[in-house]
């Protein structure tokens, strides 16, 4: 019955992970796991294309779940993140900014799994078009083995010294486990006051952009 409601919710979801794998086995463990959950809830995946780090590896095991998988994925980078064979729909763009739009546009909701300056970028604007009232996506944060704390850690400061306020802080949806987190995100209302309403931006430059 629960997968039944994921796959009603979202259907296509983007992950924002790093091109690296890391050090430790358990952030290979937690894409896999993210990969494998899901494919039980049928959400087809969008991800930066890539064939390396985490990316490979949640890519790899969405597409073999039967899934779809769209990568999206700037020309400069593709000798960089892509070795041998991709899998899925493979989408080239000329630059960072498209990239992301392409992403944003294409997903119903967000999550980053452990990365680098990218992927943290990547959650950090999705995070303020939330408060901005440019999109209504649910954001989510899997915090594998608290890769994320002093993060969150450094969004309660700004919280508390007063550049973020308390409402915008629960934008960010987090959880340590890829089921729990995905439990989270399927209940996630947001309630935040928005800078603006959504029809009130012209996102020109993303095209027609969804709610």
């Amino acid at each position: 019955m629960e997968e039944e409601k994921a796959t009603s919710k979202f259907k296509r979801l983007c992950v924002f992970c790093g091109s690296k794998s890391g050090h430790r086995k358990i952030f290979s463990e937690a894409a896999l796991e993210l990969g494998n959950e899901l494919v039980k809830r049928k959400i087809d995946l969008v991800y930066g294309g890539g064939s390396v780090g985490l990316m490979g590896l949640i890519s790899k095991t969405v597409y073999d779940g039967g899934c779809h998988v769209l990568g999206i994925i700037p020309k400069a980078l593709m000798p960089l993140e892509i070795t041998g064979e991709t899998v899925g729909e493979v989408r080239t763009v000329l630059d960072m900014h498209e990239r992301k739009a392409e992403m944003a546009r294409e997903a119903d909701a967000f999550i980053a799994l452990p990365g680098g300056y990218g992927t943290m970028e990547e959650l950090l604007e999705m995070i303020t078009w939330s408060q901005l009232g440019i999109h209504k996506k649910t954001v989510g944060l899997l915090n594998v083995d608290g890769y994320y704390n002093n993060l969150l850690a450094l969004f309660d400061n700004g919280v508390e010294e007063g550049f973020i306020k308390p409402g915008a802080r629960h934008i960010i949806v987090s959880a340590s486990t890829a089921k729990e987190l995905l439990e989270k995100m399927e209940q996630y209302t947001p309630s935040h006051e928005r800078v603006a309403p959504h029809e009130s931006w012209q996102m020109d430059q993303l095209g027609d952009y969804p709610k």
